[in-house]
């Protein structure tokens, strides 16, 4: 169970290091991914080369991509960002990514709204222009997940794989089929057998293979790291096992997004929802590269986990003071973050201890109030994660563990209408009338 976990190891991958010989792809050819120069394991810092490996040869502990970041005058830096296109590539110097990524077949998400929500913050109590909405439903896919896959898709360039594939709560199954379509890619993408019937077909509307395992996601995972190790998967890369390292680093843009949308400041609190915990982690690690290459000056700042009540091992970890958080079997209508053996799941209660946040959880009723708050107030229509993240940073406010009068930023990570079952009984139309202004009337609704 990671005993072997360092605190604040997360700021390690930050530094440089270089792999002990080049990458080299299936075809043959020498990896270029920018300024990766390696993988570097969390817990014991081994350095590996470049390649479609997750875990430690040493420990097994998990991998993570190490860089040559850029030095030299931050503000320049800053500019060439600024000029950059209006998506995640605008970031392409700190990515593991060629220099020519803009110009590949891919959706290139990102740059999403950074929304005031002041109406919002009226209704929790928080400071008027002290709230702000990261609202990354607006990615091709509708939701952050095309993020990740975006990096993911250009590792599997580099090392010459011919078919995508992922285990995924849905989201993810979406966009994998999304990005595969677009950059001439086999897709074959595995979910539970009871997923939102929204994500269902979204994910099965490209074209690709969508295969449904009966159980959880984490017997979808688990099949899947049967899969990589068999010759049927041969040629597979799969996103977020055998190409984590590098799926995990579009998490990162979001932090870059959200500081420069701030005037390249950190905000001082951030609530991000817990799935497998890899976003949160990632998110850190950026605010910490960003620190470290002077693009934004260094101050504290709080990062807040959200979870279900249903799927909640972080949350009871935390509150519970462990270290190890002990697996849940899944019982919550935010089925995108139903993983009940998160791998990142230790790394984030690390990261909320280390910088004076909380993990915290609410239950169905207030995950479907919160959706309809946001809805009402900033006409934001979240799936039931940003019903979590929501609900969770009124719980917060109201106990006091956040600050109402520091800038939060709350983020929203998909679209309502991939979860309409979870707000669709109580969002019925308020009246049928016939046509005719007398009916109007009778119904009560001149006014």
């Amino acid at each position: 169970m990671r005993k072997m976990r360092r605190k604040g190891l997360a700021s390690m991958a930050v530094q440089t290091s270089a792999p002990a010989a080049p990458a080299v792809g299936t075809t043959g050819a020498t990896v270029d991914l920018g300024p990766a120069s390696g993988l570097s394991c969390r817990e014991c810092g081994e350095v590996f080369a470049l390649g479609p490996i997750f875990a430690c040869e040493l420990c097994f502990g998990p991998l993570e991509v190490a860089y040559e970041l850029p030095v030299g005058d931050p503000e320049e830096l800053r500019k060439r960002i600024e000029a950059g296109p209006a998506n995640i590539w605008r970031y392409a110097p700190l990515l593991p990514v060629p220099a020519d990524v803009a110009e590949k077949p891919n959706l290139n998400p990102g740059w999403t709204p950074l929304v005031q929500a002041d109406n919002l913050a009226r209704e929790l109590g928080v400071a008027p222009g002290k709230l702000f909405v990261k609202d990354d439903s607006g990615n091709p896919t509708h939701s952050f997940k095309d993020r990740v896959v975006a990096q993911a898709i250009e590792a599997a360039r580099a090392f010459g794989f011919t078919t995508l594939s992922c285990s995924s709560t849905g989201n993810l199954a979406g966009a994998v089929g999304a990005a595969a379509a677009r950059a001439g890619f086999r897709s074959c993408v595995f979910i539970p057998h009871d997923l939102e019937q929204g994500k269902v077909v979204m994910a099965g509307v490209y074209g690709g293979d969508l295969v449904a395992i009966e159980g959880n996601y984490d017997d979808v995972n688990r099949f899947c790291s049967e899969l990589i190790g068999d010759p049927l998967g041969e040629g597979w890369g799969f996103v977020n096992v055998n190409l984590r390292p590098y799926y995990g680093e579009g998490s990162k843009t979001l932090a870059y997004e959200i500081c420069e949308q701030l005037g390249w400041v950190i905000p001082d609190q951030l609530v991000i929802p817990i799935a497998s915990g890899s976003q949160l982690t990632k998110i850190d690690k950026g605010l910490q590269e960003l620190v470290k290459l002077g693009l934004v000056e260094d101050k504290p700042y709080k990062i807040f986990g959200a979870q279900a009540e249903g799927c909640s091992p972080v949350s009871t970890a935390f509150k519970a003071g462990h270290d190890v958080v002990r697996p849940q079997k899944p019982n919550t209508i935010a089925k995108s973050l139903a993983i009940g053996n998160p791998a990142d799941g230790p790394y984030v209660l690390d990261i909320a201890r280390r910088t004076g946040g909380a993990v915290e959880d609410v239950n169905d009723e207030q995950v479907v109030d919160a959706i309809k708050l946001l809805a009402r107030t900033e006409g934001i229509f979240a799936e039931t994660a940003g019903g979590v993240t929501v609900g969770v940073t009124r719980k917060l406010v109201e106990a006091g563990v956040i600050n109402p009068n520091l800038t939060t930023v709350v983020l929203n990570t998909g679209d309502g209408l991939k979860t309409l079952d979870a707000v669709a009984d109580s969002s019925q139309a308020t009246a049928t009338i016939r046509p005719s202004l007398d009916a109007f009337r009778d119904a009560g609704l001149a006014h």
